[in-house]
């Protein structure tokens, strides 16, 4: 263990500290520490007959705020902070440089003396301190603009939320007063048709109502941590042909033709399957969404290199300009032709959190009016 610091003052008295030249010695755990410290102290105490000094040892593991501060590079390293201007020395030979600098710094102190200090606010343990809270305070404003920044996250979320799940609201409600109404009166091939078609559309917003709040829920968990990836060995075929039956009659209500490219031979990719199922949901809504009814969509998957397994969902959609296609993975960021669709602009974001925790990348390619491929990679299971 080194020794805990230690100052030390004299020729001068013990209040008078301004007239001593003050030193911070910065080492590491290393026992050669020790031998540096002997060194240095043996030199001052033959010198401290005619100058007075003030030393402090620091351990840098203790105080690195200390060592950020002085932008020390390497240790051990002698700082010299009174008489201004601040030196630093460094290197195995502090020593001998120490013995070069030392007249020009007592004489550079006794010229100092001309000018008495206001307060003794030049010491070692006092510029240590305020250097420690300075450090401090400016943690505790970055906290704090992450705290407000956070909060009015929630605020617009909240504000979204609200706004959004009021028209699927107001929809399906409607359509559960309608087929009330239509169950009190007499049953035809008519009416049963309406019948099917209420009970189609109050699915269809409930669905919307269930997504809304599924996103908002997870970008509540994940705005303040890290995403954790329960990652195992996950096929994709069979994860992704499962997702796609279950879309068959979205796609029948919009008249979507869907192209499949799933070799059954891609190797299995090492994922959390939840969460990957999770961004292939996102991405095969947004292509429902914004394909135009009888538009094409299509679904494939690659083994891209001995590495990588990319995904790829493709639509006929309206495109994405250029300029926009980074900034839709950033959260709540909205096209302007989202302004009338359900949803905040959360969900590329919660996408893009995922494949990164997986270490792939996720990114759009797109051309404005032609539509939209987004390809996501996974990294290739490989047996520990």
């Amino acid at each position: 263990m080194l020794e805990p610091p230690n100052h030390q003052t004299t020729s001068e008295t013990d209040h008078d500290t301004s007239r001593s030249i003050q030193l911070l010695l910065f080492v590491d755990e290393r026992p050669s520490s020790q031998e540096y410290i002997k060194s240095i102290r043996d030199y001052l105490e033959k010198v401290s007959n005619h100058d007075a000094y003030q030393l402090e040892v620091i351990e840098i593991h203790e105080q690195p705020h200390l060592v950020e501060h002085f932008r020390l590079v390497a240790t051990p390293a002698l700082v010299k902070v009174v008489p201004e201007p601040r030196q630093t020395l460094a290197g195995s030979d502090l020593v001998n440089q120490l013995r070069k600098w030392w007249p020009k710094w007592a004489s550079s102190l006794e010229d100092n003396h001309q000018v008495e200090p206001e307060s003794n606010t030049t010491t070692v343990g006092y510029s240590a301190e305020m250097m420690r809270l300075s450090d401090e305070i400016f943690r505790l404003k970055k906290d704090q603009e992450n705290l407000l920044e956070q909060l009015k996250f929630k605020d617009q979320v909240l504000a979204m939320l609200a706004h959004d799940l009021r028209s699927p609201l107001t929809a399906a409600s409607i359509a559960v007063e309608t087929l009330e109404l239509a169950q009190n009166q007499e049953r035809s091939e008519k009416k049963q048709k309406l019948t099917n078609q209420l009970f189609q559309q109050t699915r269809n917003q409930f669905r919307v109502m269930n997504r809304l709040i599924s996103d908002i829920l997870q970008a509540s968990k994940s705005m303040n941590a890290q995403l954790h990836a329960e990652q195992t060995e996950v096929f994709l075929p069979p994860l992704s042909t499962e997702i796609l039956r279950q879309y068959r009659n979205l796609f029948a209500e919009k008249s979507l033709t869907l192209t499949q490219d799933i070799p059954q031979d891609v190797p299995a990719v090492y994922a959390d399957e939840e969460l990957i199922r999770q961004v292939i949901v996102n991405l095969l809504d947004n292509a429902i969404k914004y394909t135009p009814q009888g538009g094409e969509i299509n679904f494939s998957i690659l083994h891209r290199t001995s590495q990588k397994v990319q995904v790829s969902v493709c639509d006929t959609g309206p495109g994405i300009p250029e300029e926009k296609q980074e900034r839709i993975f950033e959260g709540h960021f909205r096209l302007q032709r989202d302004r009338e669709k359900e949803g905040y602009g959360l969900g590329l974001s919660l996408c893009r959190k995922i494949i990164r925790v997986h270490y792939g990348q996720i990114w759009v390619d797109s051309v404005p009016g032609q539509g939209s491929c987004f390809h996501f990679t996974l990294p290739v299971y490989r047996q520990r």
